[in-house]
């Protein structure tokens, strides 16, 4: 008899509850529920999770998500986000909600103090993909980082149920890196969403062309002088910065987790999402 393959699929809660949010807000439709919480980013929530669950058919599910503002790399660097603004007052009282929601599917809920989503799903995946096929569905490209002989990323599409799957393969023939590779281009080109620089005067295509040249920020700065004046001039004065963007970039994979696979395994249930509706009435 033919043991079933463990198939993990680690969700990006807090991609899955932005986009859902962000999807409804124009029109001002809140829905609220019998508490006067809006419940709108749940909703979709729960229709995302439900389309995802049918396309990827997975053995066992794991929710992961942020836990506040603060984390380890707001320590090394204060600006870390800071551009980024409060969420909607219509959404703060949803980020519990959606954690009630999914709970009430029998899915894990995973977050820690100082770390983020994406260091959790990292982590996670590190320490099962040698024994199961893994799947993260997020919106994040950084997730990338992750791919594996036995990783997969869903990006997030347009609509409910699209996705753009990127495997190992699809990723090196694309952008002529390896995953690993991915925090020394970001190092290199900053990223405006997070607030970090990076070295100033770099874009991502330059990036891209360095790395895939000489294989790491090490190799770059060993061959320093191979490069044209300009770039030189750059990147030593930005040498400490590129080094702290690198540290940034990263996603970290030995956060302490407190998990049983078992506990993730997913059995579908037809009326499982009236289970979760009951939580948002």
């Amino acid at each position: 008899m033919k043991t079933e393959e463990t198939h993990l699929l680690l969700v990006d809660g807090m991609a899955l509850l932005f986009r859902s949010f962000y999807a409804t807000a124009p029109s001002g439709q809140w829905m609220i529920n019998s508490r006067g919480v809006p419940t709108n980013a749940v909703h979709g929530l729960m229709r995302h999770l439900s389309a995802a669950l049918s396309v990827i058919e997975p053995t066992h599910v794991i929710c992961c998500w942020d836990m506040g503002s603060t984390t380890f790399r707001t320590e090394w660097f204060p600006d870390y986000k800071a551009n980024r603004g409060e969420p909607p007052l219509e959404l703060v009282p949803q980020f519990d909600l959606a954690k009630e929601a999914v709970a009430a599917l029998g899915i894990p809920n995973i977050g820690v103090l100082g770390a983020e989503a994406d260091d959790c799903i990292g982590t996670i995946a590190k320490q099962y993909r040698e024994s199961a096929r893994i799947s993260i569905l997020t919106g994040d490209r950084d997730l990338f980082q992750l791919l594996a002989d036995n990783v997969t990323v869903y990006l997030l599409a347009k609509g409910i149920g699209n996705y753009d799957a990127y495997t190992l393969a699809r990723f090196y023939e694309e952008k002529g890196i390896w995953p690993h590779q991915l925090v020394d281009v970001k190092a290199l080109m900053g990223d405006p969403s997070d607030n970090y620089p990076g070295v100033r005067g770099i874009g991502e295509k330059t990036a891209f062309k360095l790395i895939q040249q000489y294989g790491s920020i090490e190799g770059l700065v060993e061959n320093l002088h191979l490069l044209t004046k300009a770039q030189q001039q750059k990147i030593r004065e930005h040498l400490d910065m590129l080094y702290l963007s690198r540290k940034l970039a990263a996603i970290h994979c030995d956060i302490p987790l407190d998990l049983r696979l078992d506990e993730a395994k997913w059995e579908r249930d037809p009326a499982f999402l009236e289970k979760a509706k009951r939580v948002l009435v």
